[in-house]
């Protein structure tokens, strides 16, 4: 098992910048991938960014390419998300995820078998 815990949200103007971390906990050596989504009221939860640890590969949403930056450590017992030029609609809660294997479609929820319970990020206009 694996237990993850997200902290680092908040309230940001818009353009401002956040930094979320997720710290990880229990068989961590058995995850082959860590990443963030999230999900606003009414919608599904969407991906936002995965980091691989064997090959240290990123992969990012569209929407926040270019604006968003993931990391971890080597220990795979951390994951950190650098989120600048906020906008409003990055307000969501923002929940870490793990997987124990990498997948096809890294992008998809069913992929991944550890949750954190989310961290709230609010984006004022």
């Amino acid at each position: 098992q694996v237990q993850l815990v997200e902290s680092g949200g908040g309230l940001e103007q818009a353009g401002g910048s956040l930094r979320l971390s997720c710290a990880a906990s229990g068989r961590t050596s058995s995850t082959a991938a860590m990443g963030w989504f999230r999900q606003s009221p009414g919608k599904e939860r969407e991906f936002v960014a995965v980091v691989r640890w064997s090959t240290g590969s990123t992969y990012y949403a569209d929407s926040v390419k270019g604006r968003f930056t993931i990391s971890g450590d080597n220990a795979k017992s951390s994951v950190y998300l650098q989120m600048n030029s906020l906008k409003p609609e990055d307000t969501a809660v923002y929940y870490c995820a793990a997987g124990t294997a990498w997948r096809l479609r890294p992008s998809q929820p069913y992929n991944y078998n550890y949750w954190g319970q989310g961290t709230q990020v609010t984006v004022s206009s």
